[in-house]
């Protein structure tokens, strides 16, 4: 679980993962703190769980520490404020030892009941994108086989860990579990925009990085498709009309996303991570197969927080 200053926030995400029933031994938690200048380790080895410390503040090279000591067969990569629970992570490791398959996600479920109205019509639009079927991202969990994770040897520096891992697994090796993640949307418009702005640079660099094809990634068994600027028309609005009010707000977003990542001040790793605050006492977890509130990502959005990777063995998979 790579994290970076998520004091206020971990212990709500470990606390949902191992003080459960299904939650055992043989589910292995590592915790990669990079960076951080809060009490986001101290707090992580309170549940009991590995801790690995780096002084990079780079979610890439926090997957990568994890990845270094984790030994359960299934890697389950969990963003640090995701809704994973030990049952959820149950079913994506044993997805994963099944007979053709590589990788699994849990089934996303946008939550736009606190945002405001322009937030809500991008949405109606971009829940509806093609690109988002039979992918990995935009969930904030991904489990990956051992035979997936030896396609390559370390995550790459970029922003969009999710759509690398897309990307190393072929189309037929992924599968979609039915056990639904909530997925909280921006509140605001200009949370939206600032979003959008970096997961769009995100994609960016990712293809950057796959026309570049380095040795030893093997890429590109089923990447996502390029951009496409006319799908929001072409496979959405045409084919419901009614959403045409809802598609302008989408286009205006996009645009204002896309001016606010070209200015000079735009550092697409400026938003990595949280600064340091005081933690804040979880709150009691809801008894619900759907699991706790997490931001909601766009294309190539590698979340606000890092992830925290679970190993898991046993039931769930084998060491």
């Amino acid at each position: 679980m790579p994290a970076f200053n998520e004091e206020a926030t971990i212990g709500t995400t470990l606390r949902a993962l191992t003080e459960t029933p299904e939650f055992g031994p043989d589910m292995e938690i590592v915790v990669a703190a990079n960076g951080c200048t809060d009490r986001t380790a101290e707090v992580a080895r309170s549940f009991g769980v590995r801790v690995v410390e780096i002084a990079t503040p780079s979610k890439t090279a926090a997957l990568n520490a994890a990845d270094a000591v984790a030994t359960g067969d299934a890697h389950v990569y969990v963003d640090a404020d995701a809704p994973a629970d030990a049952h959820l992570i149950r079913r994506l490791a044993a997805a994963v030892t099944e007979p053709g398959v590589e990788a699994a996600v849990p089934r996303p479920v946008v939550d736009t009941s606190a945002s405001t109205w322009p937030v809500r019509a991008y949405y109606a639009i971009n829940a509806r994108l093609p690109v988002f079927r039979g992918r990995l991202f935009g969930r904030g969990v991904i489990a990956v086989s051992a035979r997936a994770r030896s396609r390559f040897a370390r995550f790459p520096e970029i922003t969009a860990d999710d759509m690398f891992l897309d990307a190393v697994v072929a189309a037929g090796e992924k599968v979609e579990v039915d056990v639904p993640v909530r997925v909280v949307a921006p509140r605001t418009g200009g949370d939206l925009v600032r979003r959008v702005a970096r997961a769009r640079d995100g994609n960016a660099e990712f293809w950057r990085f796959v026309e570049a094809a380095p040795d030893g990634y093997g890429l590109p068994p089923d990447p996502v498709p390029g951009p496409s600027s006319t799908s929001w028309l072409r496979n959405v609005v045409l084919r419901a009309p009614w959403l045409l009010p809802a598609a302008a707000v989408y286009v205006a977003v996009v645009l204002l996303a896309e001016r606010k990542r070209r200015s000079p001040s735009w550092d697409v790793r400026s938003g990595w991570g949280r600064t340091a605050e005081p933690a804040r006492v979880p709150a009691p977890r809801p008894a619900a197969d759907v699991a706790a509130p997490r931001p909601a990502a766009d294309v190539a959005a590698a979340g606000d927080a890092g992830p925290t990777s679970v190993a898991a063995d046993g039931a769930a998979a084998q060491k």
